[in-house]
């Protein structure tokens, strides 16, 4: 039987995007779509609602395009694409400028209402993961970086930026704070990336990366209210110690004081002495003698004057030990108070967990003051890091003999570790640390790992070695991303 073509074949459509075409309805199928053109926007509408022009923004980074008029002049424009639009439920793009004026006349209660759109969008994958992690490794293992993003060094468009260090230069930009969790599906999550100026440092954003990640997560380990409060009691005896020296201090410097104002007293008086004496002496023409009362007068008046810059001295000398003791004490209420907050928020977020977890943090060396890491340590995470403590490296050093096990963990590198110490009291909580030896050429340089935590470490410097390197995942992230 012939058969009889009664309608003509679609001509097959072509696209440069294949990739957005996917993630289109893979955003339908998962609501996101839906969920961002339900957002109210205060904007009027005329080819476009200002929601697709937010969702064409979305698709445009997706896309990895560096410039928003990249939309309409890039080699294979996306708002001439047939296909894109379409599979993200649009009947098509708006131009750049029009995406451009959307975007500019957001207000910020909008863009906190879409933000929060996106994560309630992205929040179940993350639960799942986090459930996953739980269930197949019995820990929570995050890793957070701090990384540049820098803009041109003549643009002044840009809001907030600032020069820092970006890699090996120095470039006006961003710094973004990244936090992931390891997943055992995707291999890395994204939880966080907070834009900050570029002058930022990596260890002033520990605090917020972990919090952030807890609330992603939604899941918590115990804190270490029983660390913390050992650390509370010596902060509690060094501060009663710098009450006492202040005391101390201030009653010296009330007798250094008031022996100024008496020598001051006494020369005035003296010379006052003097000057009546003189008087009547030249009045009576009398002559001095050895032993008249001009002369002893003369006499007194020069010692107190010969007193005088000690004592002046002496006062200066109390009055900037005064100080110093009194900044002490300042600095040590200060930490006292911190101290005392903490724990108070230790023990209620230990009362409000009744299913606590364990989790690690592996941070880059960046981030690793010590009381980042004592912070990390009483909230609860085992800790893999990169020491920058010169002291911590030089003691190392000078403790290894020709006895010394070294264990080849690299190519190129070679550690030895310490187990639980304090390095002589450089680490107010003992530490696991490691020296590595990296031979370059004929150079060789230094570096230190440090850990907190229950697993022996040490025992298996190869395993450890690999398990900080293993944060490369978000190192990795990060290249792709700017690529």
């Amino acid at each position: 039987m012939s058969q009889t073509q009664t309608s003509p074949n679609p001509s097959p459509q072509m696209t440069q995007h294949a990739m957005l075409v996917i993630w289109g309805l893979f955003a339908r199928r998962i609501g996101l779509v839906q969920a961002v053109s339900a957002v109210k926007l205060h904007q009027k509408s005329r080819n476009h609602r200002p929601q697709t022009k937010v969702l064409e923004f979305l698709v445009a980074i997706l896309a990895g395009l560096p410039h928003l008029q990249d939309i309409g002049r890039s080699a294979h424009p996306l708002d001439q694409d047939q296909m894109v639009a379409p599979a993200w439920g649009q009947s098509a793009w708006a131009d750049y400028s029009g995406v451009s004026r959307t975007l500019q006349q957001l207000a910020a209660a909008e863009v906190t209402e879409l933000v929060a759109t996106l994560d309630s969008i992205s929040q179940p994958f993350i639960d799942q993961e986090v459930e996953r992690a739980l269930a197949q490794k019995g820990e929570l293992v995050y890793d957070a970086d701090l990384t540049g993003r820098p803009v041109s060094s003549t643009s002044i468009s840009y809001p907030d930026t600032a020069f820092g260090y970006m890699g090996d230069t120095i470039a006006l930009g961003y710094q973004a704070a990244l936090v992931s969790l390891h997943s055992p599906t995707y291999g890395r999550l994204w939880l966080a990336n907070k834009w900050h100026p570029g002058d930022t440092v990596s260890m002033t954003r520990v605090e917020a990366l972990v919090r952030t990640a807890e609330k992603r997560t939604g899941r918590r380990p115990q804190r270490r209210v029983e660390l913390l409060a050992v650390r509370l009691a010596q902060a509690t005896a060094d501060w009663t110690a710098a009450a006492e020296a202040v005391e101390t201090s201030y009653q010296l410097h009330k007798e250094a004081l008031d022996k100024l104002r008496d020598t001051e007293w006494f020369l005035r008086h003296c010379e006052h002495q003097v000057r009546t004496l003189q008087a009547e002496y030249e009045r009576e023409n009398r002559q001095t003698t050895a032993h008249c009362q001009l002369t002893r007068a003369q006499w007194k008046a020069a010692t107190y004057t010969k007193r005088l810059p000690r004592c002046q001295q002496a006062l200066g000398i109390a009055e900037r030990r005064l100080s110093r003791h009194e900044n002490r004490y300042d600095d040590l209420k200060a930490e006292l108070d911190r101290l005392q907050a903490h724990h108070q928020q230790l023990l209620a977020d230990n009362a409000a967990n009744p299913h606590p977890i364990r989790a690690t943090f592996r941070l880059d060396g960046g981030f690793a003051s010590r009381e980042n890491i004592y912070w990390l340590i009483e909230m609860g995470y085992k800790v893999y890091t990169r020491g920058r403590f010169t002291t911590v490296r030089d003691a190392l050093s000078a403790a290894v003999t020709p006895e010394t096990r070294w264990t080849q963990v690299g190519h190129n590198a070679t550690m030895t570790s310490w187990a639980s110490t304090t390095v002589d009291d450089y680490f107010a909580y003992p530490l696991d640390v490691a020296l590595l030896h990296y031979q370059t050429g004929d150079s060789l340089q230094l570096a230190t790992l440090l850990h907190h935590g229950q697993t022996p470490v040490t025992a298996d410097e190869d395993a450890w070695f690999h398990t900080y390197n293993g944060r490369q995942t978000i190192e990795a992230g990060i290249r792709h991303y700017r690529q």
